[in-house]
C-alpha cells in the first residue's frame, strides 16, 4: 500500500494499522532535520574546505567506488580521502569528526516524528532507521544522540545504512533489510520524505509505505526563493553554514493546516521575521541591563510596534512589554526645545507642504490662515522668515514645551521608570526618527537611559544615539539596508494596530488619536495576518528537539529573517499579493493621507513607457509587487541593482534600437528625419521627439516600417522631466490627440498601415510657457512591412553597431 502523510499527522500514523509489527523510518528530513535549506549548505560551516570542494570530493569518491567496486555508495571517510588525497589517517579522521560535529550543531529531531516513535514504543513495536547515507550505524546513532539527545537515540533498535550495505534504497537496500529482520513485509510501515527512495525503493518488496510530504509546492518555491535571496544577501563567511532557514520545520508542521490565505501569509512570512526580532530583543535587553544596571523597560512603539508586542507576549518573555503611542508627528511636536531646533526641522523639510509644516509646529488655525494669506505655497524663503518672527517663534516653543510635558506623562502612565532605568524603544524602523526627537526630552524629564532597537535600521544621519537593528549596519552594508527600507511599507501595514495615529495627549498622558482612514476590509485582513504570525510564535517552540542550543542561534535567525523579509519585498508570491492587494499605507504625519500599497496597472504602463530603469517614483510604496507577472528576471534585476547599488545608467539598458522616420512641421516649414527609438519593456520602444516650445507638429511614418503596429501611448511632457533619472509625480504629462493618415485602428492601441505612406499626425499642445517640450511615443512592432526598400530599418538594430 502506497500513500502520503503530512508532517502534523505523523504522531497518528499507526492508527488503524493494527497489523504493523515494526516501524521503519528514514533519517534525514524525516527524523533529523537541518536548519539550512539544502544538505550541502551545511558545508559552509567547515573550516577545512569550502562547499564546492566538499561536493566535488563526494562526486569523486562515488565515481571511484563505481569503477572499483561497481557501487555508488561510499562512507564519509572515503569522501575525505578523495578530498585530502595526501593526508594521513589522523587528518582524515579529524576532518570526518569536524563534519559530524557540524552536523550535530545544525541538526535537530522533528518533534512529530519523535512523537510517532514514542507511540510505537508504547505499542511495543521495534523501530529501525533505513537511510541513504555515507555514515555508518555508529556514526548515525551518535549524530542523533548529539543532535537530539540520548533519549531519542535510545528509541531506535537498529540502523541500516546504505554506505554499509553498498546499496541505496532505490538499488534494493530494503531487500537486505528484510533478510535480517524477523518480520514479514506487510507487517512493516516505512515512512520517509523521498518519494522515489522511500516509496518506490521500498514498496516493491511488499512493505507498507508512507511518503512524508514536507511542504506544498508553494512552500517549496518560497523556501527556494528565500535560499536564493540569502545567497545574494550574505557573502560566504568562514565557518558559517549558508542559507539558514530555522523556520523550515515549523512551516512543515503547521502550515498545511492553515486554509486561510491571510493567516498563512502571517504564519509563513511575518512569523519567522518577528520571532527572530523578538529573540534578538531579549538578548539586547540582557546586554543593556549588564551595561547600565537598573530595569530595562520594553516600550513597543505604536502603531507599527503592535504586532511585535503581541509576538513578544506570545513568546512568554519575563517582561510582557508596554504599548507606547509616540508617532512621528507627536515626537516632532515635542522636540522644539529652542529656535535652532525649529530651524533644523524646517531645513530638513524644504519643499514640503507648508500647511502640513505649520500644523506640525503646533500653530493654531488662525496663525496658519494668516501666513497662507501672506506667503505663496512655493515660497519657502518667505515662509521661513515668517516662522522666525520672534512672537511666532515663542509661540511654537511654548506649545512644544507643553506638548512635551504631556508626552512624558504618557510614558509615565505606561511604565513609571526610575532614574537610571533604561527605556528600550522597540519599533520596525528604519531611521529611528522618533528616537532622534524624543530621547533628549525623556532623558531630561525622567533621568533614564534610552536605547532604540529596530527590526530594520538604516539611519540617514549619525546622531550618536544608542540604536541597533536586527537587520542593521553591524551586519549589512548600506546598499542592502537602503534596498530594504524602500519597501518597508508592506510590513508596516501588516504589523500596525487598528487605530488612528496619535496626534496629542491629555494632561494625564491619555493619547488623543485621529480617526483611522484605513478601510474596514483592510483591518479584517490584517487581523487574520496577525493571528497567523502569533500562531507561528506559539508553534515554533514545540517543533524542534535539540540536545543543546544551536551555537550560531542569533546569526541563524537574523540571516533567516533577512532572507524572508527580502524575499517578500522583492520576490513576492501570487498568494501574498492577493492578500495585500487592497492595502493602503497611512503616512502617519498627523494628516488624513493614504496611498495605495501597490498599483500593477500603473507599473505596467510605466514599464512600457520608460522601462525598468525609470521605475523609481517616490509614490511607489511596493514596486516589486507591481512587477508581478513581468517575470522573475525583471524582479531579480531590480533586487540586484538595489542590493549592490549598481551604478547603471539608462544607456546600459539599451542594446537595440529602431530608426523611426518622422515629419516635423511648424506651419511654414516641413522637414523629415529619423528618430532613434529605444527599447523599454515587453517588446515596446520609446521614440522621444523634441517639439520646442510647442511649435512643431510631428508625423510618425509607421507605414514605412510596419504593416501592423501597436501604439501604447503618445504624450507630451517637459524635456527636463523626461531626462530626470527619477520619475516625478504630478500633472506635467499631456495626452496627445493624433489623427490618422492611411492608418486604421483595428482594436484598442492596434493599428494597420494601409501602405508605406501611412502615418500618424500629432499636433502640439497649447503653449503654456517657453519650456522645451517633447513628444514621447511608445509603440511595439507587430508585423514588418515586406516591401521595404531597406527592410533592416524596421528591425531592431544592435545599439553598439549603430553607435559605430
Amino acid at each position: 500500500m502506497t500513500d502520503s502523510i503530512l508532517p502534523h499527522d505523523l504522531p497518528s500514523a499507526l492508527d488503524g494499522r493494527d497489523q504493523i509489527k515494526l516501524l521503519s523510518l528514514d533519517c534525514f528530513d524525516t527524523l533529523l532535520w537541518r536548519d539550512v535549506h539544502a544538505p550541502h549548505d551545511l558545508f559552509g560551516a567547515f573550516d577545512h574546505c569550502n562547499v564546492l570542494q566538499r561536493r566535488w570530493a563526494e562526486q569523486r569518491a562515488r565515481t571511484g567506488s563505481a569503477m572499483r567496486r561497481k557501487q555508488l555508495e561510499v562512507g564519509i571517510a572515503d569522501i575525505y580521502r578523495a578530498l585530502l588525497p595526501n593526508a594521513d589517517a589522523k587528518t582524515v579522521a579529524d576532518a570526518v569528526q569536524a563534519e559530524l560535529d557540524a552536523e550535530a550543531a545544525h541538526c535537530f529531531a522533528f518533534a512529530p516524528a519523535v512523537a510517532l516513535m514514542r507511540e510505537a514504543k508504547r505499542r511495543g513495536l521495534p523501530i529501525i532507521i533505513a537511510s541513504d547515507t555515507y555514515l555508518d550505524a555508529k556514526q548515525l546513532r551518535g549524530l542523533i544522540a548529539a543532535a537530539a539527545g540520548e533519549d531519542v537515540a535510545a528509541l531506535i533498535d537498529r540502523f541500516f545504512c546504505s554506505s554499509v550495505y553498498g546499496r541505496s534504497k532505490n538499488e534494493g537496500l530494503y531487500e537486505l533489510v528484510l533478510k535480517e529482520l524477523k518480520v514479514k513485509p506487510h507487517q512493516i510501515l516505512h515512512i520517509g520524505d523521498n518519494h522515489g527512495a522511500d516509496v518506490g525503493g521500498v514498496a516493491r518488496f511488499g512493505v507498507n509505505t508512507l511518503h512524508l510530504k514536507q511542504f506544498t509546492e508553494a512552500t517549496e518555491q518560497r523556501l527556494r526563493l528565500e535560499s536564493s535571496v540569502s545567497a545574494i544577501l550574505h557573502p560566504a563567511a568562514a565557518q558559517t553554514a549558508t542559507t539558514h532557514q530555522p523556520h523550515r520545520a515549523t512551516l512543515a508542521a503547521v502550515e498545511p493546516q492553515i486554509a486561510d490565505a491571510a493567516e498563512g501569509f502571517g504564519f509563513a512570512t511575518l512569523g519567522p521575521v518577528l520571532h527572530a526580532f523578538d529573540r534578538w530583543i531579549d538578548s539586547e535587553a540582557e546586554a543593556l541591563r549588564a551595561q547600565h544596571g537598573g530595569k530595562v523597560h520594553y516600550l513597543f512603539m505604536m502603531r507599527d510596534g503592535y504586532l511585535p508586542l503581541r509576538v513578544h507576549q506570545a513568546n512568554g518573555s519575563d517582561d510582557a512589554g508596554h504599548a507606547i503611542e509616540i508617532s512621528r508627528f507627536t515626537a516632532s511636536a515635542a522636540s522644539y526645545s529652542d529656535q535652532a531646533a525649529v530651524e533644523r526641522y524646517l531645513e530638513a523639510e524644504v519643499g514640503s507642504d507648508l500647511e502640513v509644516l505649520m500644523k506640525q509646529m503646533l500653530l493654531p488655525p488662525s496663525e496658519i490662515a494668516a501666513i497662507q494669506k501672506k506667503v505663496p505655497p512655493t515660497s519657502f524663503g518667505a515662509f521661513f522668515k515668517e516662522i522666525r518672527h520672534p512672537q511666532r517663534m515663542r509661540q511654537i516653543l511654548t506649545n512644544s514645551r507643553a506638548f512635551g510635558e504631556r508626552l512624558v506623562a504618557h510614558v509615565r502612565r505606561a511604565v513609571d521608570p526610575q532614574p537610571g532605568d533604561t527605556l528600550m524603544l522597540i519599533d520596525l524602523g528604519y531611521n529611528g526618527s522618533v528616537q532622534n526627537d524624543v530621547e533628549p526630552l525623556l532623558k531630561r524629564a525622567l533621568g533614564v537611559q534610552v536605547a532604540g532597537r529596530y527590526l530594520l535600521l538604516r539611519e540617514q544621519s549619525l546622531p550618536g544615539l544608542d540604536k541597533k537593528g536586527l537587520i542593521g549596519p553591524d551586519h549589512y552594508d548600506f546598499s542592502t539596508l537602503e534596498a530594504l527600507s524602500g519597501n518597508v511599507a508592506v510590513i508596516e501595514q501588516a504589523c500596525t494596530a487598528a487605530q488612528g495615529s496619535v496626534v496629542d495627549y491629555k494632561q494625564d498622558g491619555t493619547p488623543i488619536r485621529r480617526g483611522s482612514s484605513i478601510k474596514g476590509r483592510q483591518s479584517a485582513m490584517r487581523d487574520r495576518i496577525q493571528e497567523g504570525c502569533l500562531r507561528f510564535a506559539r508553534a515554533q517552540k514545540d517543533v524542534a528537539i535539540r540536545a543543546a542550543a544551536a551555537p550560531q542561534d542569533a546569526a541563524m535567525w537574523r540571516r533567516g529573517a533577512a532572507s524572508v523579509l527580502t524575499r517578500l519585498m522583492f520576490l513576492p508570491m501570487a498568494d501574498e499579493l492577493a492578500v495585500l492587494s487592497a492595502f493602503e499605507h497611512d503616512v502617519n504625519l498627523g494628516v488624513d493621507y493614504t496611498v495605495p500599497l501597490f498599483d500593477p496597472a500603473t507599473a505596467k504602463r510605466g514599464l512600457r513607457q520608460r522601462g525598468l530603469f525609470y521605475m523609481k517614483s517616490a509614490s511607489r510604496m511596493y514596486l516589486p509587487a507591481e512587477l508581478h507577472g513581468e517575470g522573475l528576471a525583471v524582479k531579480l534585476s531590480l533586487l540586484a541593482q538595489k542590493r549592490f547599488g549598481l551604478p547603471l545608467k539608462y544607456a546600459d539598458f539599451v542594446d537595440t534600437t529602431i530608426s523611426l522616420p518622422v515629419i516635423v512641421a511648424d506651419g511654414t516649414n516641413v522637414s523629415t528625419g529619423q528618430i532613434t527609438a529605444t527599447p523599454t519593456h515587453d517588446g515596446y520602444f520609446l521614440a522621444p521627439i523634441p517639439i520646442g516650445d510647442c511649435r512643431f507638429s510631428v508625423g510618425l511614418q509607421f507605414g514605412q516600417l510596419f504593416d501592423w503596429v501597436q501604439v501604447e501611448s503618445a504624450t507630451f511632457m517637459p524635456v527636463d522631466r523626461f531626462l530626470a533619472e527619477k520619475e516625478r509625480a504630478g500633472g506635467e504629462e499631456i495626452d496627445a490627440n493624433p489623427s490618422l493618415e492611411g492608418m486604421e485602428q483595428a482594436a484598442p492601441h492596434l493599428f494597420r498601415c494601409n501602405d508605406e505612406y501611412a502615418f500618424m499626425m500629432v499636433p502640439p499642445p497649447a503653449r503654456a510657457d517657453d519650456r522645451p517640450m517633447m513628444l514621447a511615443v511608445v509603440f511595439r512592432p507587430i508585423a514588418t512591412r515586406e516591401t521595404l526598400a531597406n527592410p533592416a530599418a524596421a528591425v531592431p538594430q544592435n545599439a553598439n553597431a549603430n553607435a559605430a
